[in-house]
This record gives structure tokens, C-alpha cells and sequence, in this order.
């Protein structure tokens, strides 16, 4: 085996090591998924909009602390990070696991619930940055699109097994075994990522964060339109499903992250072939496919379809736009950089829940993935007008 070849497949277990804790994040946020909008909405008896909001705050609270998350990860560094937000995902776990013991109180239940969802958006959020500035520093920036790829696998991948997973605990044991499991796996994965090498601690001018963010708002704003679709699907998917008497929402979320980790594996190289923008120009163009295709499906297993397009379509949006973002940032900023453009991330799957579920009140839950293939397709026309301004300059 050429010097090459081990290089690339050491970088490859260096950076799985890493994005390792992205996976047990995104698995704590995709247990409860699937069944906290039909617990809030059905077995608490609040309406849609808070079946939205219950969700949504967990992406809120990302949003929030991403300033505080890029400046901590390149201030102590990316693994202490990590190590936070860890902390915190486990701390969420426990909040949810004792709303559950408050069910007859059903406002006391709530508020604990919306605590624990506070605590694992701040958790994710330190984990998220964390991690890709962790798996940057240890192979170099060279290798970015990479890490970013397989952090995003690692992420939807979680969804993907922890949405059906979670429905099937809480049919057999009850909302109780999610707090609990989560708390128990952020408690093994502390213990993993204590022992490993930090990234080294980037020395030179910082940026401020208002700095960054404007620097990287046009993709940001690209990215956001275009993850609207996933925030809509993860979060109504279920009721939309009930909604046409339908069953197996959970897989819809399973087909979603099967399809896009299966594109992120096969084309993650297109990003260094093609360049960022034309290859964001296709995958929204497809994604937008995937959702008209859910809001017009007549039955499950078109509706099936349409979500696997979806996930295929947004896999590599986010890397695609987030290379071209992040280059032009000082390597010292790189991990407010980072954050500033998750913020846009963040923002989308946010505003998500309320709006679409505005939506979905006036006029079905259907009419939500339309809406969701009218801002993929903007962001598809704002990805081509960045790579006009740059072909131009």
C-alpha cells in the first residue's frame, strides 16, 4: 500500500474517532424525534404549534449558543468543547426522564421537557463545532469538506437510527427509557473522549463573531433555505403521516438518512472536482424534487420516496456551501466560522416547527412540503448567483 494510501485511511479513523461524538449527540436528538410531537400534541393535549415549539427549542437553543461555541472551541479548543456539550446532552437526558414522572402535572411536565430541550440544543451545538474543528485541526484543512462530510454522516445517520428506535422504547417501555438511555450514552461517551489527543489551539487575530457571520451570511442564507426541508420533515413527519391515516412515519426519517449518507459516501469528492457552489446548485435542485413529491404523494410508499430523494438532495449542501464559507476565514476564527454558518442551520430548522406548523393549521400538513420545494429552489437561485459573483470577480 502506497504512503498515500495510509495517509488518507489514517485520517479517515482519526476523523470517525472524532465525529463519533456527533453520532451519540444527534442519536440523543433523534430518540425523542419521532414521539415528542404525538406525546405533546396527543397525550398532553397542546396543539400543533407547540408540538412545533417543543421541537424547535432544542434548535433554538443551538442557534443561541453558536457565538459561544465557536469563541470557546477556539479559545480552549475543540475537544473541551466537545466535552461540554457532552455534558450537557447527559444533563438533558435527566430533565426528560423526570418530566416523565410529572405526567399528571402536565404544565410541570412541560416546563422540565423544554428545559432538557434547551440543554441538548446547547449540548449538540458545542458537540457540532466541536467536533469539526476537532477533526480539522488533527488532519488539516485540506481535508475540511471531508470532516464535514462524514460529521454530517455521522449526524443523520443518528437520526436515522434513532428516530425508529425510539418509537419502538417508547412502545415497549415508555418515554421514561429515552431520558434514561440518554443520559447513559453521554456518560460512555465522556468517558471515550476524555483520554484523546486535543486538536492543537490555533494562535493569531481573531475575528469578532459579527465579523464572521457577515462574511459567511450569503451561504448561510443559501444553507438555511435549503435545510427548511429537513426541519419540516423531522418535525411532521409523523403527524403528516396520521394526518392521511398512514403508519411508518419514523421510517420516512430512516429512508431520509439512508439516502443521505449513501450520497455523501459516493459523491463527497464531487465538492473538490465540481467546486462548492455547482454542486449545491444540484442537490437543492433535487431535494426540492423530494419534496414535491411528498406534498403530492397519494401513498406511503411515494411518500417514502420523496424523503429518500430529500435526503439525497440536502447531503452535501451544507459541505458543498460551507468550504466555500470557511476558506475565507483566518484559520485562529475557524471555529466561529464554523458556528456562524451552523447558525443559519440552526435558524432553518428553528423556525421550522412554528411556521410550518402555522401552516400546517390553515391549511394542512400536506401544503408544509410545498412550501419547503419553493425555499429549496430559492436557495438553488442563490447558490447560482453566488457562483456567478465569484466567476465574475
Amino acid at each position: 500500500m502506497s504512503t498515500p494510501q495510509l495517509s488518507a485511511s489514517s485520517h479517515t479513523l482519526q476523523i470517525i474517532s472524532i465525529v463519533l461524538f456527533t453520532f451519540v449527540s444527534f442519536l440523543c436528538v433523534g430518540l425523542p424525534i419521532a414521539v415528542l410531537p404525538g406525546y405533546v400534541h396527543d397525550g398532553m393535549g397542546y396543539g400543533s404549534v407547540m408540538a412545533g415549539i417543543v421541537i424547535s427549542t432544542q434548535y433554538l437553543s443551538t442557534l443561541l449558543s453558536r457565538p459561544m461555541s465557536g469563541a470557546l472551541a477556539d479559545r480552549q479548543g475543540p475537544k473541551r468543547a466537545v466535552l461540554y456539550g457532552l455534558a450537557c446532552c447527559g444533563l438533558s437526558g435527566v430533565l426528560t426522564l423526570l418530566s416523565t414522572s410529572l405526567a399528571q402535572s402536565p404544565m410541570a411536565s412541560l416546563g422540565l421537557l423544554l428545559a432538557g430541550r434547551v440543554l441538548l440544543g446547547i449540548g449538540q451545538g458545542l458537540v457540532g463545532t466541536g467536533s469539526i474543528a476537532w477533526g480539522v485541526g488533527l488532519v488539516g484543512a485540506e481535508n475540511m469538506a471531508r470532516v464535514i462530510s462524514y460529521n454530517g454522516i455521522a449526524s443523520y445517520g443518528a437520526v436515522a437510527i434513532g428516530a425508529p428506535l425510539g418509537v419502538v422504547m417508547v412502545d415497549r417501555l415508555g418515554l421514561w427509557s429515552i431520558g434514561g438511555l440518554i443520559a447513559l450514552l453521554c456518560a460512555v461517551a465522556l468517558v471515550l473522549a476524555l483520554p484523546k489527543r486535543p486538536a492543537p489551539i490555533v494562535h493569531g487575530e481573531r475575528l469578532p463573531f459579527s465579523n464572521v457571520f457577515m462574511r459567511i451570511a450569503p451561504n448561510g442564507v443559501a444553507l438555511a433555505l435549503g435545510s427548511i426541508g429537513f426541519g419540516t420533515l423531522a418535525t411532521f413527519v409523523t403527524l403528516y403521516y396520521a394526518s392521511r391515516g398512514w403508519e411508518g412515519a419514523a421510517y420516512c426519517l430512516t429512508a431520509f438518512g439512508v439516502a443521505f449518507i449513501g450520497a455523501r459516501l459516493l459523491f463527497v469528492n464531487s465538492i473538490k472536482r465540481l467546486g462548492g457552489y455547482r454542486v449545491a446548485i444540484i442537490c437543492l435542485a433535487v431535494e426540492s424534487l423530494g419534496l414535491f413529491l411528498l406534498w403530492a404523494a397519494p401513498t406511503p410508499t411515494l411518500a417514502l420516496a420523496g424523503a429518500a430523494l430529500t435526503g439525497f438532495g440536502l447531503s452535501l449542501v451544507y459541505p458543498a456551501l460551507g468550504v466555500e464559507a470557511v476558506t475565507r476565514i483566518p484559520a485562529a476564527s475557524r471555529s466561529s466560522a464554523l458556528g456562524a454558518y451552523a447558525v443559519f442551520f440552526d435558524l432553518a430548522l428553528g423556525i421550522a416547527g412554528p411556521l410550518m406548523g402555522a401552516i400546517a393549521s390553515g391549511a394542512g400538513f400536506a401544503a408544509i412540503f410545498l412550501v419547503a420545494a419553493l425555499m429549496a429552489l430559492a436557495g438553488m437561485l442563490l447558490s447560482l448567483w453566488l457562483l456567478r459573483s465569484e466567476t465574475a470577480t
